[in-house]
């Protein structure tokens, strides 16, 4: 096989991915955390990779794998692709990944070519999205969208190792004006495009590859804290308990009740703990997170303001304190009418029939949105569409079309920054 060959290009993405997927943190499943040994050797192979499809390269100050095709006009604008490289635990080989090898396949067709773009394209392999290791999500394309939070560098992981010391032992500056100095300039841009895997059923269920992504659903993070009053199992009446655990279940099914009353409106609680908690034991502190989403910003913030105010009741009802510490807010990114329709013309041309929808995942396209337009391109997930989990799937022919769709628009994304 010829990894230039264009009719190939689906059939070297997925190969890449194996390869990538040998490196992980963990011997029987995949994870890569940010900065580990794993994570390093993955931002090693992409590396590798975009020197030998023609592009300049180097690792950025927070880990970037960055990747440049140079236009033949110097003073040409940049478009930006590309997506995240690290993974959830046992997490799945496509998942962001996809969107850093399609770009880098596609290169090396046109490196092989001789054939140069109206734009510089710029390939990153943003080195951090999940927020695995640190709770720090974005924290990498934060940076190129001059939005990092300086509290990070003291924030340390679970072993009690601060992000700052990390970086310095994977041989990063792990200073401030080194991170700073990553932003990039949107005068300089043409726009960014993101190529995903849909992680979800959406596209399967229609029998379609691809689909042309409209919004990215905004996001806002809390962990609440349930303090009750700790007591013996079997002396301690039922009327008379303060149990931490019960009042959190009452608030989790809060949670879902209000989460499920508006279309593109999502609330999860994915983690939930007794800490020190024992069979014979009252639970007299209960933990749990709380992730809530919609497509626009007002739907999603008049549910938090009635999450909250129904786990407060919640609370004083049965007695106990609540405390709610809110971590992330994102909002929501809307995809640029131009890019997405130029989109859809590339998807149409390849012969699928243009479908677009919203994406309920957050991806770095939220926080490039911020400098420039963007568009996402969703891959169709088999396996029922499953992701963040190793029964993640996608076709060869799935990918050959992406690629062929991405070729079309980078050839044709208009060469004037927003």
């Amino acid at each position: 096989m010829n990894p230039t060959d264009l009719d190939q290009l689906g059939a070297r993405i997925l190969q890449m991915a194996d390869q990538l997927a040998a490196h992980s943190d963990q011997p029987d499943a995949l994870t890569v955390a940010y900065l580990t040994p794993a994570h390093r050797a993955v931002a090693a192979g992409l590396q590798r990779w975009m020197r030998e499809a023609g592009m300049q390269m180097h690792i950025d100050a927070v880990g970037n794998v960055v990747g440049r095709y140079a236009a033949a006009d110097p003073t040409a604008p940049v478009l930006m692709t590309g997506s995240h490289f690290d993974t959830v635990r046992n997490g799945g080989k496509y998942d962001g990944r996809l969107g850093i090898l399609l770009p880098i396949a596609v290169v090396s067709h046109l490196h092989a070519r001789g054939e140069r773009l109206p734009c510089h394209l710029e390939v990153v392999g943003f080195a951090e999205e999940e927020g695995l290791r640190f709770r720090s999500s974005f924290l990498a394309s934060s940076a190129l969208a001059g939005q990092f939070d300086a509290q990070l560098l003291d924030r340390a992981d679970a072993d009690g190792v601060p992000l700052r010391d990390a970086m310095r032992a994977a041989g990063l500056p792990a200073t401030l004006e080194s991170i700073t100095a990553l932003a990039r300039d949107p005068q300089r841009l043409a726009g960014f495009i993101e190529v995903h895997i849909e992680q979800g059923p959406v596209l399967l269920e229609r029998g379609l590859p691809l689909g042309v992504v409209t919004s990215i659903a905004g996001s806002l993070r809390m962990v609440a804290t349930v303090t009750g009053v700790a007591g013996h199992a079997g002396t301690t009446p039922m009327a008379m308990r303060k149990d931490a655990a019960a009042a959190a279940a009452e608030m989790l099914l809060a949670i879902e009740r209000r989460c499920s009353q508006a279309p593109t409106l999502v609330g999860t609680v994915g983690m939930l703990g007794v800490p020190n908690g024992a069979t014979n034991v009252i639970p007299g502190r209960c933990e749990f997170s709380i992730d809530i989403r919609a497509g626009d910003d007002p739907t999603r913030d008049a549910a938090v303001s009635d999450v909250i105010a129904a786990c407060e009741a919640i609370a004083a009802q049965r007695g106990v304190a609540l405390e709610l510490q809110r971590t992330m807010r994102v909002p929501c990114a809307p995809c640029a009418p131009a890019l997405m329709d130029l989109l859809a013309q590339c998807v149409a041309r390849a012969g699928v029939a243009p479908y677009r929808l919203p994406s309920g995942a957050g991806h770095d396209a939220m926080m490039i949105q911020r400098l420039t337009e963007v568009c996402m391109l969703f891959v169709r997930c088999g396996n029922g569409g499953i992701s963040h989990n190793p029964l993640e799937t996608m076709t060869a022919a799935d990918a050959q079309l992406a690629a062929q769709v991405f070729l079309d628009f980078i050839r044709h994304v208009p060469g004037t920054p927003r």
